[in-house]
């Protein structure tokens, strides 16, 4: 069915990425030293601001997908793609992308944001993505630099819709994570399309195993680090209880991280991080539950 085959073109599955934005909520709502607004507009407003990066994200992947269509039907797996595979035309991939970004900043715009309007991130996430759609995902390094900034606007936004402060320790675990989830897409790629990989995207072949290698284990070492800083700094424990129980999820982000690189190198699906998360390996599903836990209980002084 058209409409079947259009959902998928927009990508659902991907909107799990846009949980960032939520971060700051979350974290906000166990914060002893926070003043709660009673009646959840916080968690309204950034609900809101979820859903515009949602409709946002998928606006650009119609137009991506639009722009890559001939390369992706050379590609062993983005030609199951339905705007690749013929599924959804062009002219209803490009109109629903336009309904897609009028949405997105009228969510934004609903989400209001304190000091700054969260519709203003929103349009600059878009802005970001459609020109890493059309040229920057071409340059080399800049490509995931262009991710991680993405994912900053992400927990930026939520901040915003959330009248809430973000974190220092949390930009800066989202920016090494998000560089390591990148970094390690390059690595899964060129495995993938071994030598042809010039054909369908050459910044592919500036970048070696042994560079992505090299990068994505000092990345996943300042995560390690950020993380493990942020669990101990003074501020956390006057937030979330002086017993610093944060701690305990530390060994879980050390094993989410070291499993994932596992995927990678051994070629078994660490090429698409939603993928893994939402079911693709059961081992890093299960540990990253865990993690949710964990941390949930911590933050809500549940344990």
């Amino acid at each position: 069915m058209p409409l079947v085959s259009l959902l998928r073109a927009m990508r659902p599955q991907q909107w799990v990425k846009n949980i960032f934005v939520l971060a700051a909520v979350v974290f906000a709502r166990g914060d002893s030293t926070q003043v709660i607004d009673p009646s959840y507009g916080d968690i309204k407003r950034s609900l809101l601001a979820f859903a515009a990066f949602c409709l946002g994200a998928s606006a650009i992947y119609l137009i991506n997908d639009c722009l890559d269509v001939e390369s992706d039907r050379a590609h062993p797996e983005k030609r199951k793609r339905p705007i690749a595979a013929g599924q959804v035309s062009i002219g209803l991939a490009l109109g629903t992308s336009a309904a897609c970004v009028a949405g997105a900043l009228a969510l934004g715009y609903a989400a209001q944001g304190e000091p700054t309007s969260v519709v203003w991130v929103v349009g600059a996430y878009m802005l970001l993505n459609f020109a890493y759609s059309t040229k920057l995902k071409h340059l080399v390094l800049i490509d995931a630099f262009c991710i991680a900034l993405g994912f900053l606007l992400r927990v930026k936004a939520g901040g915003l819709a959330a009248h809430y402060v973000v974190s220092h320790w949390l930009f800066l675990c989202t920016l090494f994570l998000a560089l390591f989830l990148a970094l390690c897409k390059r690595r899964a790629e060129i495995d993938l399309l071994g030598e042809d990989r010039g054909s369908h995207r050459a910044n592919l072949t500036q970048y070696t195993v042994g560079f992505l290698d090299q990068m994505c284990t000092v990345l996943a070492a300042t995560t390690i680090v950020s993380y493990t800083m942020y669990t101990v700094a003074d501020e956390t424990a006057a937030k979330f209880g002086k017993q610093n129980r944060l701690i305990w999820s530390v060994p879980l982000v050390v094993f989410g991280l070291a499993r994932y690189m596992l995927l990678v190198q051994t070629q078994r699906g660490g090429g698409s991080p939603t993928r893994v998360l939402l079911g693709g390996d059961p081992l890093f599903l299960c540990n990253a539950l865990a993690w949710v836990a964990l941390v949930g209980g911590v933050v809500f002084q549940v344990i």
